[in-house]
């Protein structure tokens, strides 16, 4: 006997085996039961729902001889016919490849032939593909059939059917199978089959297939295929991380051993983006009931580490990149670029980046905000060099008494000895290159006085080395400048990152400034890098001489003479 796959071997035969679809079961039953079926159904729903088998168990229950409470026996002539594909009261046709005019004037024409049963039933599937003729054509046919004639209708995309066909038609719903019971489906026919497949063959089917029976059950076969073996993804798992970590060579790397691999790069999209979405809809406190439970709390656990704002970002960055996809010569460069955006929001100037930067910066300030001490105690009072508060009074000195002060003997106070050098800072203890070139542009520079910020914001910094932060800097000019203001960038960075980061200034050799030749004159102090505040800006007073005014001053000692005509 030919093999056969577990979807078709395990295909719903009556409304009671039909998984997680009661709602339509419910109504479908009871129409047979009560005589009550419509003319024309329209089944929508996620591919592998159970739309063509509700289907056939409809043309079984119409036609079956020994009808038990609206459900077909099975076992009569009919029922077995139409179970074989050799029935003449099953007609299914499909509307992808039979699209045309000329395919639906032949429906109609032999819809109005008899059949051996009771009912002639005809299964339409992708009915959304059928084009504006041929669905005009269906149309009077469909709305006044034959009175022994029922049509059903099954699409995965609903909103494409014609509304005047939306409008004949029982509309009835499919959805995706919740995890628990698609998971007792699983193992009732893992064991039913004799198939060597543990709990984690058995957790990726399920994670495979996210709700479809179909795609379940064919990801659970392919498993057995492989002895029990799991195909799993290690570069989406990578990947997600990497999203996690904001780490693009790691993003960068696991695509690249996905597609070495043989991933086509518009699947691992998809795959990704699918990730994504359930990781979506674990930050909003959606409904995850196509997930098994294991998967529910690993994606429950990334959703703690990503921000809301950034996993939107993320669903639409990569929904454009798809969509790029289809245009691109290489769809690999689409996901990797956008895979930059999401990893380096510095790469992006997009508003939603831009966007995202800023609300990480708010988080930031009120962490710092919260974490800094409210009050002082209470019985701590002004200390040298602090500020009074405004609206502070204060307070009088006490009146001198007219009595002299005793005489007191001289006291020799020793000179103050020399502050400590402070230890100096272990390489371990300062922050890496890439959290100072983020820390400098999200938050450092802009707290930097006008003059510092402006001779700074020309450097990068190049390493970390030797216990210092080396700052690199056009040419030695400029260097020179900003060593003027090191003391204000060391006390900003170590305020932010609390614990000193001592900081070395250098040339940097891969600028593209103009070289310093030597023996050059230095510009002014004033001349180059200082901040100006646009409200000191005033107009210029108006100017009232006129054209002859101008030449006069431009030629002086030059005589106007008039031409003579």
């Amino acid at each position: 006997m030919a093999h056969q796959a577990l979807y078709r071997r395990y295909r719903s035969r009556r409304f009671a085996e039909v998984l997680g679809q009661d709602h339509v079961v419910l109504a479908l039953r009871n129409a047979v039961r009560d005589g009550r079926v419509s003319h024309a159904y329209l089944f929508s729903g996620p591919r592998g729902t159970g739309k063509t088998s509700t289907a056939r168990i409809l043309a079984k229950a119409l036609n079956c001889a020994a009808l038990v409470d609206g459900e077909p026996c099975l076992v009569c002539e009919s029922c077995i016919a139409i179970d074989a594909g050799t029935s003449y009261d099953l007609h299914e046709l499909d509307a992808a490849s039979n699209n045309g005019v000329d395919a639906m004037r032949d429906l109609i024409t032999k819809a109005a032939l008899g059949s051996p049963g009771r009912t002639k039933v005809y299964i339409l599937d992708e009915v959304h593909m059928l084009t504006t003729g041929a669905s005009n054509s269906l149309l009077k046919t469909l709305e006044e059939p034959p009175g022994h004639v029922v049509f059903v209708l099954a699409t995965t995309d609903p909103h494409k059917v014609l509304e005047t066909i939306r409008s004949r038609t029982q509309h009835l719903e499919f959805h995706l199978l919740p995890a628990d019971v698609l998971e007792a489906h699983v193992r009732h026919i893992v064991e039913d089959a004799g198939l060597d497949v543990g709990p984690d063959g058995i957790a990726h089917a399920l994670r495979v297939g996210g709700g479809s029976a179909r795609d379940t059950l064919s990801a659970l076969e392919q498993v057995a295929a492989a002895g029990g073996l799991v195909d799993r993804i290690e570069a989406l798992d990578d990947l997600v991380e990497a999203l996690v970590e904001r780490d693009t060579g790691r993003a960068l790397v696991a695509v690249n051993d996905a597609v070495s691999s043989g991933r086509d790069p518009r699947v691992l999209s998809e795959t990704l983006l699918g990730q994504l979405r359930d990781v979506f809809l674990a930050a909003m406190k959606a409904g995850l009931d196509h997930l098994p439970d294991a998967e529910r709390s690993r994606v429950s656990a990334i959703a703690e580490r990503l921000e809301r704002p950034f996993i939107t970002r993320a669903l639409e960055v990569l929904g454009e990149a798809l969509v790029d996809m289809r245009q691109a010569p290489d769809p690999r460069i689409s996901l990797e670029v956008a895979l930059v955006r999401l990893t380096h929001p510095d790469a992006d100037n997009s508003p939603a980046a831009l966007l995202e930067r800023i609300e990480r910066l708010e988080r930031r300030v009120s962490r710092a905000g919260s974490a800094a001490p409210t009050s002082a105690p209470p019985d701590s009072g002004p200390t040298s060099g602090s500020r009074p508060a405004l609206g502070a009074v204060r307070q009088p000195k006490p009146a001198a008494t007219l009595e002299p002060p005793a005489p007191q003997a001289p006291v020799l106070v020793p000179p103050p000895s020399p502050p400590a050098p402070a230890p100096p800072t272990s390489f371990a203890d300062l922050p890496t290159r890439d959290q100072l070139t983020l820390a400098w542009s999200d938050a450092i520079l802009g707290k930097l006085p006008g003059p510092a910020r402006a001779r700074y914001a020309a450097g990068r910094f190049t390493a970390v080395e030797d216990g210092h932060a080396v700052f690199a800097l056009p040419n030695a000019i400029h260097t020179s400048r900003c060593e003027e203001y090191r003391a204000h960038v060391e006390d900003a960075m170590a305020a932010h990152f609390g614990r000193p980061v001592p900081l070395q200034l250098t040339v940097d050799p891969g600028s593209s400034a103009p070289p310093v030749v030597a023996g050059s004159p230095a510009p002014a102090d004033d001349s180059v890098d200082e901040a100006i505040d646009p409200a000191e800006l005033r107009d210029a007073p108006p100017d009232n001489r006129t054209g002859l005014d101008r030449l006069a001053e431009a030629f002086p000692g030059a005589e106007l003479v008039e031409r003579e005509d």
